[in-house]
């Protein structure tokens, strides 16, 4: 693998390590620094820096961290640490440092730069306040800030909007190498995978595909026509997660509310066909959930759900606890669906009921109904989507960072993964939020969307498989990721193998080698 921070690591240095490399003022080699986001480096950019390279010997480039871009909700779309390497690679740059600050006041002190260089827009109408503060701390040491000709300006928030920029295999490639981690220790952890124990406790959903072809409308009425072709049903909801943890070779226990009727019939035969050890209550007083998408041409006109959301008896929660506290496992995975068995009433028992020593992931996917992730409080991982998390906190406005800053809190977690669709997956893992590392992105792996539903389920079941063989963050969520795209290029739920994802881990290996 061709290593991007090796080949520029020299560059890429601490304000200390600069300002050792570089000595106090007066200095014989004149030093100019730079300041700002680049998020996505543009010929405007570009010009910015030839020009402060023209005026000393030594370009030092300063970029904001991560944690305090607040413009635009899902920026940066470049994260630091690709930022930097993309700065390194210039020749014109002698040296990048990622500041700590909000503010680059501290960063100035420290490194003392002879001139500090801002780009003309600063400058067009007086010096901002912030500029202001900047030129205070330059004064008082004897710099001077120097501003860009004004003669050509860009903006990169112009640019991403047009198309936001695709840095995947950077990315990965940036966190593969931060974290010490190779695609010898991904393949190493997956066939890690096998054997370990896992209880899986939620709601087992059938996913139906009624296909159909248009015939046409109506002319009285706005009905839509459709042929029937055929009906391919599909076990679902915590019954996918529990058939993704045995196809990745896990042992597994699933504990489940199901109805007296055929559904329940075909969803025990599927499970049981597949190894999974079910664990199912029948309640007579209510029907297997089923979901029935009506797909033609390959768009869902319509979805049709038979259910009962009305809550679990307590005879039934007595017998999942029970369940919980007997039967051995290494991981104990929640997949929540609102549709009866986890609740504010039941919730608390079924967490008390976890063995001391498990694992403890969940999932509350609650995009039609009342549920909060931040009901399981202190478990080892939870996988929210963006949607969800705005709704456990009340908030619609906060970047995404924030937000992922504030679940962690209110969640108490140790692991958060935030999934954003097609923009892939936001890891936090530290309740230090400001140190640099406490987040990492990984963009979406998919080549070829076929079907996204059931894509957190395998995110889930590797994730948490992956936590148990590895322990380690970066391991477990780039596995997730990876069967997460896997399923995402099938119709339907289909459990997704350790080949698959393989297969998947050997495509990513060979475009970042070039192959």
């Amino acid at each position: 693998m061709i290593s991007l921070m090796d080949r520029y690591r020299h560059k890429i240095k601490t304000p200390a390590e600069i300002r050792e490399a570089i000595g106090p003022p007066p200095r014989q080699r004149r030093v100019i620094m730079c300041h700002g986001v680049f998020d996505v480096v543009h010929p405007g950019h570009v010009r910015h820096l030839l020009y402060a390279k023209s005026k000393a010997d030594i370009l030092i480039a300063s970029i904001t961290a991560d944690k305090y871009i607040k413009k635009g909700l899902h920026r940066p779309h470049v994260p630091q640490d690709l930022r930097a390497v993309n700065l390194a690679a210039f020749e014109m740059v002698d040296y990048v440092v990622i500041d700590g600050n909000d503010k680059p006041l501290a960063i100035i002190a420290t490194i003392q730069p002879d001139y500090f260089a801002k780009g003309f827009e600063y400058n067009a109408n007086g010096l901002s306040p912030n500029t202001a503060e900047e030129a205070k701390v330059i004064e008082a040491y004897g710099g001077e800030i120097l501003f860009t000709p004004g003669d050509i300006i860009y903006s990169s928030s112009a640019l991403i909007k047009l198309a936001p920029p695709s840095v995947k295999l950077e990315t990965i490639q940036i966190l593969m190498e931060r974290e010490q981690i190779t695609f010898d220790h991904l393949h190493k952890a997956l066939s890690q995978l096998s054997g370990k124990h896992v209880h899986v406790v939620g709601d087992t959903i059938i996913d139906t595909y009624t296909h159909c072809t248009m015939i046409g409308g109506q002319t009285k009425t706005p009905t839509i026509s459709v042929l029937y072709q055929q009906r391919t049903d599909y076990v679902g909801g915590a019954g996918i997660v529990a058939k993704h943890l045995v196809a990745a070779g896990a042992k597994v226990s699933f504990s489940t509310v199901l109805g007296n009727d055929s559904l329940k019939d075909f969803a025990l035969d599927d499970l049981k066909s597949t190894g999974v050890d079910v664990r199912a209550i029948v309640d007579p007083s209510r029907p297997t959930i089923n979901k029935n998408a009506i797909v033609a041409g390959g768009y869902r006109l319509l979805k049709v759900d038979t259910l009962d959301n009305r809550s679990i008896s307590d005879l039934i929660l007595g017998s999942m606890i029970e369940g919980l506290q007997t039967t051995p496992a290494e991981a104990v995975v929640f997949s929540d669906f609102r549709h009866g068995m986890f609740n504010r009433r039941t919730i608390p028992e079924l967490v008390d009921a976890i063995p001391k020593y498990a694992y403890r992931a969940a999932d509350s996917q609650v995009a039609s109904r009342w549920g909060n992730i931040t009901d399981f409080q202190n478990f080892d991982l939870i996988t929210p989507n963006e949607r969800e998390a705005r709704f456990a906190l009340g908030d619609q406005d906060s970047g995404i960072r924030p937000l992922s800053s504030k679940l962690y809190d209110a969640a108490q977690c140790k692991l958060l993964i935030l999934k954003l669709g097609e923009r892939g997956v936001l890891a936090c893992r530290d309740v230090d939020h400001e140190s640099l590392d406490s987040f990492f992105v990984i963009d979406s792996f998919v080549n070829n969307l076929v079907d996204p539903i059931g894509a957190g389920d395998a995110l889930l079941a590797y994730t948490t498989l992956a936590m148990l063989a590895s322990r380690n963050e970066a391991i477990a969520t780039i596995l997730g990721t990876m069967a997460a795209a896997c399923e995402c290029e099938r119709e339907g739920n289909i459990p997704i193998s350790t080949d698959d994802v393989r297969t998947k881990l050997a495509d990513v290996e060979r475009q970042i080698n070039f192959d």
